[in-house]
């Protein structure tokens, strides 16, 4: 695989559970890789293990004067030299794609994943610990598959270098057999430490990392609140530990690094001491005292990678630990399907509560809690509840249709939708039937103002599709950016489509039309809409009402509020006990001190206790 063929057609199936056990999967994916670079990387390194030979064959070649024998080792250096150039080139060249094809494996598996859990996989995993992962543990994982091959040449260079001392000078090469393991092997006592100092940094990094990712998504709260203070002092506490952390850790490393260039010197203090001593009594030459001393001193390059490899390891142990518990999520079923992939429309049913929309109709859901409103959303979207139970549509279970086909089948819009950083135009592109164009999309959500506030914010754009977006639009209010978010929606068209409380952070005058444009705009398809507002619930083809669990009342928006106390107590936001006190006495009616009322003969206004206007004159005004 070379970088130019990026992405991978298939990343494959990871091996994901546990860290180490997803290194080696990744190492044997990329057999290929690791094989060039080790060939590259033992040419790169014995040439210039070859140096002090060649050295040490041009002084005996000095000292018997002869000429011959010196251009032989001038000639032998120039190979060495070709040599270490062409193998640090291509070792560079296939390290590095080692490393990026790695990376990019790991962050399409991210990717698919994401893509097949969805919603759900930000309540099981932490948002800041997936950013973690697929950016900077990404690199560490990369960096360690990337090492191995180096780590591997270095090693065999070594091995031969010993063995070559050996066969070249017993009496010195042995000394130097003895002392490369025990230079090898001297920093593995200290690793454990090293290691356990290196997962508690990335520990500590990984929370600063959430933080400030959730400080930054809720910015705009927090200065409401008069909180930004508050979550920075605990965003300097944390990045405060993150220092003390890595402070410690590269205590560690930095005691490692000079045991890495202590034990080497003692080496060669000893090989010059004894090849002294060897040389005064005869026993060696000159050149041979020169080529042992400089092959030791040539070592320690290739030793230092023995030292990266375990900094390499530690370091990209926890991140792989933290990237196989994201690969390890599973949906609670099968996401491949059993059955054919088509996209079926009729009615859509949750066996769980007994809630059924008919096909081609707006039916609203009331439901008086929030949490379990959300959940319902999500499992009508496909994801199966604790229990296993499916949503199905059209007796079709939803978990039985390949992900693509569920998907395109059902979208999901939840109550706090994101919006992608880039111009409007990119927003709106998205898979659709091509029935719904985004003009008659962005009308139908009153997104008008909307096109304003950003032509109005942009230079040198005269078309609103033209305007840039910032991250998340937080540039925008929170009733806009539900309005793009519900355009999007729109435009995608699909047979069902499920939108919880989209409309919530958005006036009454514009929640009226709204639900107007929504109901012309889905006439036909079927539409589930979650919400508590008089507005939307009296456009609803049928209202269901989902109280602790199940189905309790099933009818249209005026007969609820006279014959359903619970009902009326949700939409009315009244306590039990009023609205049934309210039911039982004739020519009482409700005058909540919110946007929402409900009167005597069925029909809702939204005066607030100041007077207003009632919702049937704001859609003639509209």
């Amino acid at each position: 695989m070379q970088i130019q063929d990026l992405p991978y057609a298939d990343p494959g199936v990871p091996d994901a559970r546990s860290g180490p056990r997803f290194l080696r999967w990744l190492f044997r994916n990329q057999l290929g890789g690791q094989l060039k670079a080790l060939a590259w990387g033992v040419l790169h390194f014995v040439s210039v293990s070859a140096l002090p030979f060649c050295v040490g064959l041009a002084v005996e070649a000095v000292v018997d004067r002869s000429g011959a024998r010196l251009a032989a080792a001038g000639g032998l250096l120039a190979l060495a030299g070709a040599g270490i150039a062409i193998g640090d080139t291509f070792l560079h060249r296939t390290a590095v794609t080692n490393w990026i094809t790695a990376a990019a494996r790991v962050q399409q598996l991210l990717a698919r994943k994401t893509a097949q859990l969805g919603s759900a996989l930000t309540r099981r995993v932490a948002a800041g610990e997936v950013v973690a992962v697929s950016t900077g543990d990404v690199e560490k994982i990369g960096w360690f598959v990337e090492a191995v091959s180096r780590f591997t040449a270095a090693l065999v260079t070594v091995v031969v270098v010993a063995v070559g001392l050996v066969v070249y000078q017993p009496a010195l090469g042995v000394v130097v057999a003895v002392g490369l393991p025990v230079l090898a092997l001297s920093v593995l006592p200290l690793l454990p430490r090293a290691t356990r100092r290196a997962d508690f940094q990335r520990e500590k990094a990984g929370h600063a990392t959430e933080l400030a990712s959730d400080t930054v998504a809720g910015l705009r709260v927090l200065r409401g609140i008069g909180g930004e203070e508050l979550f920075l002092d605990r965003y300097r506490s944390a990045s405060q530990e993150v220092r003390h952390a890595a402070v410690r850790s590269a205590h560690m490393w930095a005691l490692i690094a000079a045991i890495q260039i202590l034990l080497p010197g003692l080496l060669l203090i000893g090989v010059v001491w004894y090849g002294i001593g060897l040389a005064r009594e005869g026993t060696i030459t000159v050149g041979e005292l020169v080529t042992v001393y400089s092959a030791v001193m040539i070592l320690s390059y290739p030793l230092r990678h023995f030292e990266e490899i375990a900094m390499a390891y530690s370091f990209s142990r926890p991140s792989a630990r933290r990237a196989a518990r994201v690969l390890a999520l599973e949906r609670a079923t099968d996401t491949r399907g059993s059955r054919e992939a088509e996209t079926p429309s009729g009615d859509l049913y949750d066996p769980e509560t007994g809630l059924r929309a008919p096909t081609g109709e707006l039916t609203a859901v009331v439901c008086g809690d929030p949490d379990a409103a959300g959940r319902l959303a999500e499992r009508l979207g496909g994801h199966p509840s604790e229990q296993g139970t499916s949503v199905q549509l059209d007796g079709v279970p939803l978990d039985e249709l390949p992900l693509a086909s569920a998907r395109t089948a059902v979208l999901v819009q939840d109550k706090d939708p994101v919006l992608l950083s880039g111009t409007l135009r990119h927003l709106l592109d998205v898979p659709g039937s091509g029935r719904i164009a985004p003009e008659a999309a962005l009308s139908a959500a009153q997104c008008d103002d909307v096109l304003a506030a950003l032509l109005q914010g942009s230079l040198d754009v005269t078309d609103p599709l033209d305007a840039h977006l910032t991250e998340r639009g937080r540039s925008l209010s929170g009733g806009q950016r539900q309005r793009l978010a519900l355009a999007r929606s729109l435009i995608t068209d699909p047979e069902v489509l499920v939108l919880d409380e989209p409309t919530s952070a958005v006036d009454s005058h514009t929640e009226a039309r709204i639900a107007r444009g929504v109901r012309d705009l889905r006439k036909g398809r079927t539409t589930v809409v979650f919400t508590s507002s008089p507005l939307l619930l009296d456009r609803a083809d049928r209202v269901v009402l989902v109280h602790d669990g199940t189905v309790a009342a099933v009818g249209v928006h005026r007969e609820l509020v006279h014959s359903e106390p619970r009902y009326r107590a949700v939409v009315t936001r009244e306590p039990d006990e009023e609205a049934a006190t309210a039911l039982a006495t004739p020519g009482t009616g409700s005058r909540t001190g919110s946007r929402t009322g409900v009167q005597n003969d069925g029909t809702y206004d939204t005066r607030t206790e100041e007077g207003g206007t009632a919702a049937d004159d704001i859609e003639e005004s509209a």
